[in-house]
């Protein structure tokens, strides 16, 4: 049972045993004798190594047969292997993808997902000491293109004797030391608006990261909230002079200090460098301008920034999501003392019902009626908590950026109001809840800015008069009145199935002149898609790691049912924790039994239901049935006489027919006592939370093959995906109908069997940025952004 690499330079089949003979995949069945044989095959997706038990290991690979064994290019010549102990380990840490491997010592089975991957219906089982790899090593080709690339520096060489010193000296983030007093560049990567805190102090945090991607937290304490950080959104520049490092929880921390001052920037690329500020006099030179633009740029670069929620207009809003939204207030009424209501908008209209709330028109700040078009484009927005007294002192006609935004879909009835408030159904709702989690607050913008100024914009092409004009158009004629003129090819329209809810004020431009200019730039282009990866459109969908900016595929049945299957075998009686009671659950008919535990009634929340059921000994099958019935699901084992949680390869996290991974590399997984302090209802976050993991988030990612008459361009779509298709990532995993949307769209955009003309022309707006390859050659990648793809309007 080895794995051996063969010479450089050798194929697979001159240095293995001379009684070992081949066959092609495509003859392989379960009922045949394979002794002393041997299959060859391209490595081309190697999964992660699983831990079931203390050294027992699970490997999950698939290998393509490329040269001519095979007989027909109708057979499957793609195949799974499952690799189990040592071998499994040794081939994790020797091969890898592109690799060329001949197998020999194993086992032909059935496949349960071939179905589902549509690769052999056979797989090839490896263990014991008869099985054996031999290994071909490869060159990696030279990449395409990188969703991501860590640069070491983007400082600019220079003469030093033509460099006047700077005043201040900076600090990488990856050099700090305890107790030091240092100044820091930084791109924010997450912030949280000041708050009150216990003392007289108002209290904001908010953390950073530059080119050496090591991300720190900053804690500011100042009693002045001009004084703190003028922030608007994740990616913006910040500058902090005189802040100390001290070590918290093991990991690097700043905190402001006597003489602390702070200059803050938008971090958008071409837009001008205007410092927020609330000091009359700071030092601010070509060096810090340059510092600037290189951490603008590099920002740019890194696609795998995380964000906490995505800026979007209303015409884009979808139900059950989070989201930060830029307006301006029209008018504002209280509820009641713990509710506030404002009435804004955005130039846009959402397409969804929303919620009409009833208000005293003695109570309302502001006009309390609008004209009938506009108060269509008007949002209702419920302010909770403790946002209800920074809402106190807004006035209307204010700019503002509310984050942490909840659309909720449903029925409801206002807090606060007369019973003459009707019970609103089928509406959506917005609600800002309380407390900072997840940056939830509201920023005042000046004028100044860029944000503002285009959404004054959009505002000023809105007019009233136009309303006897407009007031029978549908929601897709709207949409075409706020995108961009048509153009005509060959004296006639072209219609076009996207609109861009960007606000760049941009004339559309070809592909050929996309890729002449320079990177780190936004075009809007009109083209067609000519072709898309992946086929499988399943595939698209991966998991994403917003604490290290890892991107994984989703563990498949057949890895994640080896898992449940090896813990099983492994369960024996244990001793529960003393938070835990031992508890029943009822099974499904047919399954064997599996002992439970469940959380004590004193950790629920007080007027629900929910519990948290700790399984061990069940099937994958067996636990998707009992999430049917029962809220929160987490599959456990036992290990040295102690419940654990499953090796993260499977699911820690069942609820419903959502299944909830964690990150290897970041999580300290621990079944531990759940704390009800500050939980705001049992959700996935929260177990996680409290069961150390760092919740994986679904993202779909693709690739596209845009073309016009000019050129061709390949583009990314991922990062503003769930906008573009108008559906949520989680939905997609365990919702057909979220399926099926996304499926419809490609078929429209892209039809199988159409040709060039009858593809739908598209408005897209596109973002260049600069990335290295693994020759440090700079390439210019282009994702896809704010664009919605649109129902096609009747004819």
């Amino acid at each position: 049972m080895a794995v051996y690499v063969l010479s450089e330079g050798a194929g697979p089949g001159s240095q293995v045993p001379s009684h070992l003979t081949r066959i092609p995949i495509a003859g392989l069945s379960p009922s045949s004798d394979f002794t002393n044989k041997t299959v060859k095959g391209k490595v081309i997706h190697k999964g992660p190594l699983v831990t079931v038990e203390a050294g027992d290991f699970i490997l999950k690979s698939v290998i393509h047969e490329e040269d001519a064994m095979q007989s027909s290019c109708s057979q499957k010549t793609s195949i799974n292997i499952i690799i189990f102990g040592a071998l499994a380990e040794n081939f994790n840490h020797t091969v890898s993808q592109g690799d060329v491997v001949l197998a020999s010592g194993f086992i032909v089975g059935k496949s349960p997902t071939a179905n589902k991957d549509k690769l052999h219906s056979c797989n090839l089982l490896l263990s014991g000491d008869d099985a054996c790899i031999y290994v071909s090593k490869q060159k990696p080709p030279d990449p395409r293109c990188q969703l991501a690339s860590k640069r070491s520096s983007l400082s600019c060489p220079e003469d030093p004797r033509s460099v006047k010193a700077p005043k201040y000296t900076y600090v990488r983030l990856d050099q700090l030391k305890t107790g030091t007093v240092v100044n820091v560049y930084g791109v924010v990567t997450f912030f949280k608006q000041p708050f009150k805190s216990r003392g007289t102090d108002y209290c904001s945090s908010l953390k950073i990261t530059d080119q050496s991607n090591k991300k720190i937290g900053c804690t500011i304490f100042c009693e002045m909230l001009e004084e703190h950080p003028t922030i608007f959104q994740t990616g913006d520049i910040v500058r902090m002079h005189r802040v100390k490092v001290q070590l918290y929880n093991k990991s690097f921390t700043l905190i402001n200090t006597r003489g602390f001052s702070v200059v803050t920037f938008d971090g958008s690329v071409g837009v001008a460098i205007e410092p927020r500020t609330s000091s009359s006099t700071f030092h601010f030179d070509d060096s810090d301008r340059r510092t600037v633009e290189e951490l603008r740029s590099w920002s740019a670069s890194q696609t795998l920034l995380p964000s906490v929620s995505a800026a979007v207009p209303l015409s884009a809003v979808q139900p059950n999501t989070y989201f930060d939204l830029t307006c301006q207030l029209l008018a504002k009424a209280s509820v009641d003392t713990t509710c506030t209501l404002l009435r804004v908008w955005d130039g846009t209209r959402c397409p969804h019902t929303l919620l009409k709330v009833i208000v005293e028109p003695n109570v309302t700040e502001g006009p309390s009626s609008f004209s009938e078009r506009k108060e269509s484009h008007i949002a209702n927005v419920l302010v909770y908590d403790n946002h209800v007294e920074f809402a106190r002192d807004l006035k209307p006609g204010a700019f503002l950026r509310i984050y942490n935004l909840r659309a909720i879909p449903g029925s409801s009835k206002v807090p606060g109001l007369t019973s003459s408030q009707p019970v609103e159904v089928d509406h959506l709702a917005f609600h800002l809840h309380g407390g900072t989690s997840y940056g939830r607050g509201i920023r005042v913008l000046p004028e100044n800015t860029p944000d503002v100024q285009e959404l004054k914009r959009i505002m000023e092409a809105f007019s009233d008069d136009e309303e006897d004009d407009v007031s029978e158009m549908n929601d897709s004629e709207l949409l075409e009145v706020w995108s961009t003129p048509p153009e005509f090819l060959d004296g006639d329209a072209v219609d076009c199935q996207t609109v861009r809810t960007c606000r760049h004020r941009l004339q559309p431009v070809t592909l050929s002149q996309v890729k002449q200019s320079d990177p780190s730039q936004v075009h809007h282009v009109r083209v067609q898609l000519r072709s898309y990866q992946p086929h499988r459109l399943h595939q698209a969908l991966k998991l994403f790691c917003s604490k290290c900016a890892s991107i994984q595929d989703i563990p498949d049945d057949e890895l994640v049912a080896l898992i449940f299957s090896e813990a099983s075998k492994h369960s024996k009686a244990c001793s529960r924790p003393p938070w835990a009671l031992a508890g029943h659950v009822d099974l499904p008919a047919g399954t064997s039994g599996c002992r439970s535990v469940y959380l004590s009634p004193r950790l629920m929340i007080p007027g629900r239901t929910d519990q948290l059921i700790f399984l061990m000994g069940c099937t994958l099958e067996e636990t998707c049935q009992l999430a049917a019935a029962y809220p929160n699901i987490i599959p456990v084992s036992s290990s040295g006489g102690q419940l654990a949680l499953l090796d993260l390869s499977a699911p820690c996290l069942f609820r419903g027919k959502n299944r909830y991974y964690g990150c290897k590399r970041c999580s300290e997984a621990a079944l531990r006592e759940p704390s009800p302090e500050g939980m705001e209802g049992i959700n996935e976050r929260t177990i996680a939370k409290d069961l150390g993991v760092q919740l994986l988030q679904s993202v779909l990612l693709m690739k596209l093959e845009l073309q016009d008459a000019t050129d061709t361009l390949d583009v990314f779509l991922w990062k503003h995906a769930e906008l573009f298709f108008s559906v949520a990532a989680e939905d997609v995993s365990a919702n057909q109908e979220a399926q099926n949307r996304i499926r419809q769209a490609m078929d429209i955009l892209c039809p199988a069997e159409g040709s060039n003309g009858e593809r739908p022309w598209l408005d897209l707006c596109l973002m260049a940025y600069c990335t290295e390859g693994d020759e440090r050659k700079n390439q210019t990648c282009y994702q896809i952004c704010n664009t919605v793809v649109v129902k096609p309007t009747s004819k």
